[in-house]
């Protein structure tokens, strides 16, 4: 009778570590860090008190089906920081720690409340909105999203290794003020910013929490409310919506198939915002001659030009890229914005702008009212994984990948989607198309995404979203190449009902082969 008892106690004890471990990922982070992260939190919040008896390494060790120097190293680091005590013939219990803040839960206050004391009011823009949960979906043609397959892991980590010894620790630990990593630097202007055409000054870059922060500080550098901002039509809608916060001047600038146009519209602009290299989200590829007309009449105007040069370093496809529009300047009246975001990991947060000394001088005092400088650890470790060549091995093999990924979806849309008109910009990791008659790309979208298939339907790109109502972007540069088929033939039905959801054997064509732009009529 007394074994049965305990053997019901057991039981229910069991059900309980069983709750406070079930989140254990065996797949995600080191198994001793996420025991230790539940165990502290679950203290903290008072889930476990003092002098809770803790299952003995062993038993959790077999409970949670881990090994048990797993548990053993979790108990041990806890113990030495104070979380855990262990008694001698008597186990593992939690030590004395501070009670648990009482949190009085202030009334909620109405959305009316607040919206009188709103100086702007950003979530009433219309915003790009992509699932936080993308990488579930089995077909995710999604742009710009970071593809874990392609990640350096290994580089990555000896790179941070690099900036993690003592030394480097105290190089970079310290409060910057308003400065940036110095070898961070030094390596965009000799490895980076070369490749480019660009030869900048040291005291002509500034690293930023990524483009969106960079595009945003030079709009609150360079646009007033009397400002007349230039913006693309179809363009980047995050920067509209950042200029359409400063002024009420916008200027849409007009596109061809070469990208903006050097007309009356561009004329009238104080500054424009600009994506050459890769038009977003047309993929146009403004050609070395309409860059020398812009810039000439940019030069005759008076207009500042920022270049938005966000995925150029991806493009393997031509023999040589056409310079930058930075690297033609003469007259130092084009701003240059660069990223890693989309050539190694958004989460990285790091890109750069560069400019005459004086933009420079102004938006170093600008971002250190706003948050210093970004995080020198990881402008420390990025300048190590470029100095050690894994960036350009890391560039050469993802633009391959994503070569081979373009030529598949080249081969099949014309099978699969034969009403619609179809670009992609040399180099360029998405394409741009659009649909039959009476086609409408945001319907087709959400019903696409309910069988798994993510696009991104166009009128979000357009100041006018009826313009964009036959458009969607298709980009692959976070779906595997073995998936594209697939997901292509089912996405098929939801763009022209009356193709077949099987997709036809297309031929497989050398990569040398592909070329940048389809169309269909």
């Amino acid at each position: 009778m007394k074994t049965l008892k305990n053997q019901r106690q057991q039981s229910v004890t069991d059900v309980t570590w069983r709750r406070l471990f079930s989140a254990l990922n065996k797949d995600g982070q080191a198994l001793n860090l996420q025991i230790r992260r539940m165990i502290v939190n679950a203290i903290e919040t008072g889930v476990l008190s003092r002098n809770t008896r803790l299952p003995s390494t062993r038993q959790l060790a077999a409970l949670l089906g881990i090994a048990r120097n797993t548990v053993t190293t979790a108990y041990q680091l806890l113990a030495d920081e104070g979380f855990l005590i262990s008694k001698e013939r008597s186990g593992i219990f939690v030590a004395a720690v501070g009670a648990a803040p009482v949190v009085n839960q202030p009334p909620s206050a109405s959305f009316d409340q607040w919206q009188a004391r709103f100086a702007i009011q950003p979530s009433a823009q219309r915003q790009i909105c992509k699932p936080r949960d993308w990488l579930d979906y089995p077909y995710p043609f999604l742009f710009g999203q970071y593809d874990p397959a392609l990640f350096p892991t290994n580089n990555w980590r000896e790179a941070v290794r690099a900036a993690s010894s003592v030394r480097e620790i105290q190089g970079w630990a310290g409060d910057m003020i308003d400065d940036d990593d110095p070898d961070l630097v030094e390596q965009l202007r000799s490895q980076v910013l070369p490749r480019r055409g660009i030869f900048a000054g040291a005291g002509e870059i500034i690293v930023t929490i990524g483009s969106q922060q960079a595009l945003s500080m030079l709009v609150q550098l360079l646009v007033s409310r009397r400002t007349a901002a230039g913006i693309e039509d179809p363009g980047y809608p995050d920067v509209r919506n950042m200029v359409s916060l400063a002024t009420s001047n916008i200027v849409c600038l007009n596109l061809d198939r070469q990208g903006v146009i050097p007309d009356a519209n561009f004329a009238r602009s104080n500054v424009a915002f600009l994506t050459v290299s890769h038009q977003c989200p047309t993929t146009s590829v403004m050609p070395l001659e309409r860059r020398k007309m812009l810039l000439q009449a940019a030069r005759v105007d008076d207009v500042l030009i920022v270049e938005d040069d966000y995925e150029a370093d991806l493009s393997i496809e031509s023999d040589g890229d056409i310079p930058s529009l930075k690297s033609l300047d003469s007259d130092g009246r084009v701003i240059y914005v660069g990223s890693f975001s989309k050539v190694l990991a958004p989460g990285l947060r790091v890109g750069y702008i560069v400019a005459p000394r004086p933009v420079i001088d102004e938006l170093r005092v600008l971002r250190r009212l706003m948050l210093r400088h970004p995080p020198t650890n990881n402008q420390r470790a990025l300048a190590n994984f470029i100095a050690l060549g894994h960036y350009r091995q890391h560039l050469k093999r993802t633009g391959t990948v994503m070569l081979e990924r373009a030529r598949i979806i080249s081969e099949c849309l014309p099978h699969l989607l034969p009403s619609c008109r179809v670009t992609r910009g040399e180099g360029a990791t998405s394409f741009w198309i659009e649909g039959p008659k009476d086609f409408d790309a945001r319907r087709m979208m959400e019903a696409a995404r309910q069988a798994g298939i993510l696009v991104e339907a166009g009128d979000i790109f357009f100041s006018d979203p009826a313009h964009g109502r036959r458009l969607f972007r298709l980009g692959f540069g976070s779906i595997a190449a073995n998936r594209i088929e697939a997901g292509l033939s089912r996405l098929a039905p939801f763009v022209e009902p009356s193709r077949p959801t099987v997709a036809p054997s297309v031929p497989r064509r050398a990569v040398a082969s592909l070329h940048p732009t389809l169309s269909a009529p």
